[in-house]
């Protein structure tokens, strides 16, 4: 197996080259046909959540695959939006959520939702990036978390928004040397600890965020047995907030 830093140093060289080779599989062909040939015609949140395959397709664009089953859930999230600040996505800790809410905004744009190309042709990068990670992640799942934090890092504003993501926090804890055990302590002091070692402002600079991602691929191998965790680091609800007990109960709402 090639080294986590020359894993992610050809995934990125010439990404626009590297997201062609993901689109030129048959099934990920086949299925981004499917979402371009049907999404306009969705005119409500239950012409979306009753198509398996276009639904299946936006959640994965959203790095939600793993709560495709949980359509009292979303259909929730669709239904309150994100304008109200009470609105139910507003109280998850998972900026996933909030990006499928303003993706797909039915609470305010109503049938015309998906005729935003934010739901069209936007759905289908945002899918063609996460199969790019995933196919990264089969062969160095160091290289998976290196992209998926150039790619989420910058549009965080928060500490917490970090803890409430496993693999960001992952990713941090190993440039920090943090231990993962401080995952149990008190969130306030989780957020104190970062707060005394890290600029937040700094991953919204292509070259500070660069080098810090630069500083977690050499230490990955360094210190990561070789052990396919990754899926368990983007598989998992959020360290906190709503719970995932919560989350699962509302999912039986009818």
């Amino acid at each position: 197996m090639i080294s986590t830093f020359l894993g992610y140093q050809n995934a990125v060289r010439d990404l626009p080259r590297s997201l062609e080779v993901v689109q030129s599989d048959q099934l990920v062909q086949r299925e981004t046909d499917y979402y371009l040939e049907n999404i306009g015609n969705v005119k409500s949140i239950e012409d979306l959540v009753q198509d398996d395959r276009l639904f299946a397709y936006a959640m994965k664009a959203h790095g939600l695959e793993e709560m495709t089953y949980a359509k009292a859930l979303v259909t929730k999230v669709f239904e309150e939006g994100r304008d109200d600040d009470s609105a139910f996505v507003n109280r998850l800790a998972d900026a996933r959520y909030r990006n499928l809410a303003e993706t797909f905004d039915f609470a305010r744009y109503d049938e015309a939702t998906t005729s935003f190309s934010r739901a069209q042709q936007g759905v289908v990068d945002k899918y063609l990036r996460q199969q790019l990670e995933e196919n990264a992640g089969s062969a160095n799942e160091g290289v998976r978390l290196a992209l998926y934090f150039e790619r989420q890092a910058p549009s965080l504003t928060t500490t917490e928004g970090i803890l409430a993501d496993r693999a960001l926090s992952t990713v941090v804890r190993q440039v920090l040397q943090i231990p993962e055990e401080t995952a149990f302590l008190d969130i306030d002091r989780q957020v104190e600890m970062l707060d005394e070692r890290l600029d937040i402002s700094d991953f919204a600079d292509p070259e500070k965020l660069g080098k810090f991602i630069e500083r977690f691929v050499n230490l990955w191998d360094a210190v990561q047995p070789r052990t396919d965790n990754t899926s368990l680091l983007f598989n998992q609800g959020p360290a906190y907030g709503v719970s995932t007990d919560l989350l699962l109960t509302i999912q039986t709402l009818r």
